[in-house]
């Protein structure tokens, strides 16, 4: 059976797309990104510690598959991940006012005797917001537990003018690496 290691309500929905049957598990994966550690690397290393401690929990379970994932939104080699209050949200988006950013995504499928991985990477520009711009969005609470502060399948995608790649992945989950994964573990046709 195949378990999704996330609490992320955007991830089940994404995954439900796929028309699998899932359990959800609950994991606490430290999101702290090494000294010297690239962004792509640390992005990969936090999915597969979300799967590997989704397969502790499951390993009772013969035939268990466990998915997890990770996406942080990049710029200049600085990783954005969840804004910790209004102000921080707030400096996350006036940093990206103006820009094109990465946003890298990585899955990880993991088994008792196996486990594949695939990334993708999203180029997203986003228009120069104003200072109203960014307090309003602020204030709508949609840029809260969002890596970049933002939520591109919300009122957020107003203001990206170009996306380069995958919206699902934006979102947290890219659709296409996830059900390449899922066929090469024959739990998806």
């Amino acid at each position: 059976m195949l378990h999704l290691a996330s609490q992320s309500p955007r991830r089940r929905e994404l995954l439900a797309q796929l028309g699998l049957d899932f359990g959800l598990l609950d994991v606490d994966v430290p999101e702290r990104r090494a000294p010297g550690e690239s962004p792509a690397d640390y992005v990969s290393r936090v999915a597969r510690e979300k799967a590997g401690a989704g397969l502790l929990r499951v390993m009772a379970n013969p035939g268990a598959v466990v998915l997890g994932a990770d996406t942080e939104v990049v710029l200049d080699d600085r990783v954005f991940g969840k804004p910790a209050d209004a102000a921080d949200a707030a400096g996350m988006l006036r940093a990206l006012s103006g820009r094109r950013h990465e946003v890298i995504s990585t899955v990880w499928l993991v088994s008792a005797g196996r486990e594949l991985h695939a990334s993708n990477r999203t180029l997203v520009t986003v228009e120069r917001l104003s200072d109203a711009q960014i307090a309003a969005y602020v204030a709508s609470g949609e840029c809260f537990g969002k890596a970049g502060a933002y939520a591109i399948q919300g009122r957020f995608a107003a203001h990206v003018p170009r996306l380069e790649g995958s919206h699902s992945g934006v979102m947290g989950l890219p659709l296409h690496e996830t059900a390449t994964l899922l066929r090469a573990f024959g739990l998806l046709d």
